[in-house]
């Protein structure tokens, strides 16, 4: 391949399917995921990333963000809660207020489970520091196995999530011929004071932290393996010099989903992304992406 883009073999004859009328497609299922960010000492900020083990059926091998889906549970109570208000997440993310909550839930509690970064505080005004003690620990496999809700966590702890320190950034949603499809909410976020990324979760075999550009552009060199929304994510994210400049940014951003469209043309399959023609593939009928 000339890039590092990622491709499942079995795409093009599902994209035929979905083309034919024989696919129907997934309901996407909510999501968020967490570019979190620490500056360096030459002034462009790093980004934490993972990648997904050789072993895993979707992706493996690829690099991403800590993340997933929401849990129906962040739906049922209100959790401590400090920052924006879920009214104002609700519009911002184009949801209603419980979704808002969930959404916004998921972003920090996957964050946590996947790279024990916490980003939550006893006050309004403060962050947990080191979460890597055993009771940390505990808490969070019990929230991995979905033992403990996010919102009794947060209780027993004596904690309110801290919304002020996200910023919504993007929207991607799984196409329509992916068996599993998610509606992904990507927030960036900068590294508290105090607090380390390890490499907490189980789908990971590795964890870095790297400029964007240098993500990017081993990607370009087919070096590292990601999919379009990493990697185009990774190539926004370039022009900041600092972290709180990046969140800074956040609020202008345009969430309008990207959803990926495929067409059957001239004896092929064209995959394209809207607004990101870098990703558009062509492939022969009957043949896998190279």
């Amino acid at each position: 391949m000339a890039n590092g883009q990622w491709f499942p073999p079995e795409w093009p004859e599902r994209i035929r399917a979905l083309a034919e009328g024989t696919l129907t497609p997934a309901d996407p299922k909510p999501a968020a995921t967490v570019m979190l960010l620490r500056d360096t000492d030459d002034g462009a900020p790093a980004v934490h990333m993972l990648r997904r083990r050789a072993s895993m059926a979707f992706a493996g091998g690829a690099y991403a963000y800590p993340g997933g889906g929401v849990d129906p549970r962040d739906h049922e109570r209100l959790v401590g809660w400090t920052g924006p208000t879920r009214a104002w997440w609700a519009d911002r993310l184009g949801v209603d207020e419980t979704s808002a909550q969930a959404i916004v839930c998921a972003a920090v509690r996957e964050t946590y489970e996947e790279a024990g970064v916490l980003l939550a505080g006893p006050t309004p005004e403060t962050v947990v520091g080191d979460t890597t003690g055993s009771d940390w620990e505990a808490d969070r496999a019990s929230l991995v196995a979905r033992d403990l809700s996010f919102a009794e966590f947060l209780d027993r702890r004596g904690l309110v999530l801290r919304s002020d320190l996200l910023g919504a950034w993007t929207r991607w949603i799984t196409p329509e011929f992916e068996p599993r499809r998610y509606d992904t909410w990507f927030f960036v976020a900068a590294l508290p004071e105090g607090q380390r990324t390890r490499n907490a979760s189980t789908e990971a075999d590795r964890t870095v932290w790297i400029r964007p550009s240098e993500a990017a552009a081993s990607y370009d060199k087919g070096e590292l393996l990601m999919m379009p929304p990493t990697v185009a994510t990774l190539r926004q994210l370039v022009p900041y010099a600092t972290a709180s400049e990046t969140l800074e940014a956040a609020p202008g951003r345009d969430l309008t989903p990207v959803l990926a469209r495929a067409r059957l043309e001239n004896g092929e399959v064209v995959l394209a992304w809207p607004g990101h023609d870098e990703f558009t593939k062509h492939i022969p009928t009957g043949e896998a992406p190279a």
